[in-house]
């Protein structure tokens, strides 16, 4: 494994680069990389996938942030880097493919990569609010939200706080629930919420093609409501698809990778007239 990574890596510290300015990414982000890449190539590997194109590469990069050319330039500033070695980070991929490797089988292990890949490529968040203020009772709008679901994991996550304005003794909740396509509901949910500290909350859903709708009551009250006080930050829904699905747009999207595949150097070698 280490040879193969060495015999891949090399072909880049050969290659020309331009001028243009592009990231540096730090070494554990540039190991965790060449990490996923390899496994995602060796995945494909194991069922035979022929392909002719790069932009397999492209949505692991950007995971991390990153650009095709940022890997290109950051491999290719190696050299330049007197305090820095290219193989210490190589050394560092190895080292946790390998501690992976004493703990699934390899073929699971990689089974396994791959499917996280798929799935963390594909995460895209469906809602989103840095700050929400609840002062009357009007404002308890601000927290109701209805969303078109589709097959996949939806995961809410927010921090909430009521403090010492709000005027209600008890009974403030908050109620969640999927809406079916015959209207009905189903996964119902809802959760005291507590006064005076700022307070966690996540809450997974999973749907399928009898949900149309994910319900979301961030507030509700009791038998006499009084006027609120309450403060929500980092609000955010975000959906997966289901594994499979997700496995198979990866396939769609990027169709070729081995870490590092000959076409992925030959891009970074300069045209054979400026040599």
């Amino acid at each position: 494994m280490k040879r193969l990574f060495r015999l891949a890596l090399c072909g880049l510290l050969l290659a020309g680069f331009g001028c243009a300015r592009h990231k540096i990414i730090p070494d554990d982000e540039l190991a965790m990389i060449f990490h996923d890449a390899f496994l995602t190539n060796a995945y494909l590997g194991t069922q035979n996938v022929r392909t002719d194109s790069l932009r397999l590469y492209e949505p692991i990069f950007a995971r991390y942030g990153y650009t095709t050319e940022d890997v290109y330039y950051t491999i290719g500033n190696f050299s330049k880097r007197k305090s820095a070695r290219l193989g210490d980070v190589v050394e560092q991929a190895i080292d946790r493919l390998e501690s992976e490797g004493k703990v699934y089988d390899r073929a699971v292990a990689v089974l396994d990569t791959i499917d996280n890949v798929a799935r963390r490529t594909f995460t895209r968040t469906v809602l989103s609010d840095t700050l929400i203020r609840v002062s009357s009772l009007r404002d308890t709008s601000k927290l109701h939200f209805t969303l078109d679901v589709e097959p996949g994991e939806y995961r809410l996550s927010l921090k909430y706080r009521i403090d010492s304005l709000d005027r209600n003794d008890r009974g403030l909740k908050a109620a969640m629930w999927l809406e079916k396509r015959d209207s009905t509901r189903a996964n119902n949910y809802t959760v005291t919420l507590r006064r005076n500290r700022e307070e966690r909350f996540t809450r997974n859903f999973t749907t399928d093609t009898t949900h149309g709708r994910l319900c979301l009551r961030l507030l509700t009250f009791g038998e006499k409501p009084q006027r609120p006080s309450l403060t929500v930050r980092d609000l955010k829904v975000e959906f997966t698809p289901p594994t499979d699905v997700a496995v198979d747009r990866l396939y769609e999207k990027q169709l070729d990778i081995r870490i590092f595949a000959d076409e992925f150097f030959r891009a970074a070698l300069p045209p054979k007239d400026s040599l």
